[in-house]
């Protein structure tokens, strides 16, 4: 077995009572599965005394073929036979309707510490739509891939949410799950009636490969946890007309443009001195995506000290040298982007565009770090009555 259990095993092998009786619906995706890789539908279907009537997809779908930003279609799960019911697109959170009759809502999903993800903002949605229809909400606990104690990046402002970031967390919030959600039943009064499922064996030091879990992707561009470890800062580079990788082999890895020189744009941003990251200078095209056939110039992130990389500081470091690099060919990407049609990318992305701006005005990157450091220290202990681990 496992080092660590996830909370669908401690659901499924030690709390199946806590379904006993009652009609309820699942929202998952493919990677809810259990320590022996047994999907979260086909375990909670068989599960004994209880009845599975209805499934939600998130992003990318049921079982993740979606690419992103693509509207996931109501379906049929060819395994259960059950409707799945679509959370991302024209509609967002569950309908009346659709939470007609449920006693309960099982939510498994396998988030990757980023607030941009945006599974946590369909859980979020679910949460308030549940509240409303009076549905109880279980949320089964999986690890933080990144561990749960550093936290990382400024606390968006509320003018700037989206569904990258419907409520303020820093980009690396340090919570699991589980922990999301009773933070923001909390602190932003969802009313939801909450149940969370923790895990066994998890502890906030660890990193994925503690736990002896299998990684199954999340999303297509999640496909190793080297991704995710850079990926709080890497969605950034959504926001700009830089390549952040996908069509290639090493999304959020391999950032560049055709109008980078590889090796001097790795050795401007070697000489940014960020901790904990080596810049090996690369070249790449694209299959799809941006400069999808294009010859890339760019670099390779290299993570060389997990404790000390600042996967969010490093991004904006990205940003600002491609954009000092080559002033000419480097341009912010317009909207839309994550159904807001208004603001730009970065903006939503950063939760405000002060970062933007003083990146163009070629503010320091100490300069930027220190003005989030307070937001951040009163995050921190907003976070700590919603932690579930040591």
């Amino acid at each position: 077995m496992p080092r660590v259990e996830s909370g669908l095993d401690v659901l499924v092998h030690r709390r199946g009572s806590l379904l006993r009786g009652r009609r309820f619906a699942v929202l998952a995706h493919q990677a809810s599965v259990d320590g022996r890789l047994e999907h979260a539908v086909t375990l909670l279907h068989d599960l004994g005394r209880a009845r599975l009537v209805r499934l939600f997809a998130p992003e990318h779908g049921l079982w993740g073929a979606e690419q992103d930003h693509a509207p996931i279609r109501a379906a049929r799960d060819p395994v259960t036979g059950l409707r799945v019911h679509s959370l991302y697109g024209t509609r967002r959170e569950p309908t009346p309707a659709m939470l007609r009759g449920l006693d309960a809502l099982v939510v498994d999903l396998q988030d990757v510490g980023a607030r941009y993800y945006t599974f946590q903002w369909t859980l979020a949605l679910a949460m308030r739509a549940c509240a409303r229809s009076g549905v109880e909400v279980i949320v089964v606990d999986r690890p933080n891939p990144l561990g749960g104690e550093i936290v990382e990046g400024n606390v968006p402002d509320p003018a700037f949410a989206s569904f990258v970031g419907l409520y303020p967390l820093p980009a690396r919030p340090g919570l699991t799950l589980g922990e999301v959600a009773r933070y923001l039943n909390e602190h932003h009064r969802l009313g939801c009636r909450l149940t969370v499922v923790p895990m066994r064996g998890w502890r906030r030091a660890m990193l994925w490969e503690d736990t002896d879990l299998p990684w199954v992707s999340p999303s297509p561009n999640m496909p190793a946890t080297s991704t995710a470890r850079v990926y709080p800062g890497g969605c950034l580079i959504e926001g700009t007309n830089l390549s952040e990788g996908r069509g290639t082999t090493r999304p959020f890895e391999w950032i560049g443009a055709p109008y980078l020189d590889a090796h001097r744009y790795a050795a401007r941003l070697e000489r940014l001195k960020l901790p904990g990251v080596t810049f090996r200078p690369a070249r790449f095209i694209p299959t799809f995506h941006k400069w999808a056939g294009r010859l890339c110039g760019g670099v390779q992130l290299h993570v060389t000290d997990v404790e000390r990389f600042k996967p969010y500081l490093t991004s904006i470091g990205l940003i600002a040298a491609a954009r000092a690099e080559a002033p000419r060919g480097f341009s912010w990407k317009r909207p839309p982007y994550e159904f807001e049609r208004t603001k730009l990318p970065i903006d939503i992305l950063f939760g405000t565009d002060t970062i933007r701006r003083a990146i163009e005005r070629g503010a320091t990157l100490p300069a930027i770090e220190r003005s989030w450091a307070r937001e951040l220290d009163d995050f921190n202990k907003r976070r700590a009555p919603s932690l579930l681990y040591r």
